[in-house]
């Protein structure tokens, strides 16, 4: 199912993120940085649900009429953490993470017919990108990959305004997670490097930084 709802989470990037949209959107807002947002999950009145395929993008009120999620991606895509709008129209995805080890991950896909789309996308996207081909963005750091080509789908393909969000919580201790805005600085490296975009993601694609360290005090962009 698309609506995947989710109990009130009590650690990790999921607890913070519930935390900020229902107490402190305007913290989590002025992280983003791009202004006052309606923020359409996750939301306590709608069970916390996190949103994915078809279900995401009604839940954002887009249609993708040029390029087809279903011509474009397999079911079963990215669970995305949040989702908002900015008051100009503007459909802002979000990614957060509390940890490294969150960042590591490969294709799963259990159908062949299913990998052979997907790769499809990547490389599509990659070519987007000016990535060069040899770089494999299935393994590795694929989550952060299939963002991208969510993003590019629905911001390139199909010409509706979109940011991608990714959201990095400083001083998770609960979660062994970096201390720094510069441990998480290199992970990130890495990661850029492996999949050969370091230096040239698309101004639409944002890595922000939030300090919970001091209960939610702290902003770092």
């Amino acid at each position: 199912m698309g609506r995947i709802v989710q109990p009130p989470a009590t650690r990790g990037s999921q607890r913070w993120l519930q935390e900020l949209v229902r107490d402190n959107s305007s913290l989590l807002d002025s992280v983003v940085g791009l202004g006052s947002l309606e923020w359409l999950s996750p939301l306590a009145e709608d069970d916390y649900a996190e949103y994915r395929d078809q279900a995401f993008l009604d839940r954002l009120g887009v249609s993708l009429d040029t390029r087809p999620l279903e011509s474009f991606w397999p079911a079963g895509g990215p669970v995305w953490d949040a989702l908002a709008r900015t008051p100009f129209g503007i459909n802002v995805l979000v990614e957060a993470k509390a940890h490294v080890s969150e960042m590591v991950s490969s294709c799963a896909a259990a159908a062949p017919g299913s990998i052979d789309m997907l790769r499809a996308a990547l490389a599509e996207t990659k070519a987007a990108f000016d990535v060069d081909p040899e770089h494999d963005w299935c393994e590795g750091h694929y989550q952060y990959a299939n963002r991208l080509a969510h993003a590019y789908l629905m911001r390139e393909l199909n010409g509706i305004p979109t940011e991608l969000v990714f959201i990095y919580f400083i001083g998770d201790s609960d979660m062994g997670g970096p201390a720094s805005r510069e441990e998480w600085a290199a992970a990130l490296n890495a990661t850029h490097q492996q999949l050969g975009v370091f230096g040239q993601l698309p101004r639409y694609v944002h890595d922000v930084f939030l300090d919970i360290s001091g209960r939610l005090t702290s902003v770092s962009t």
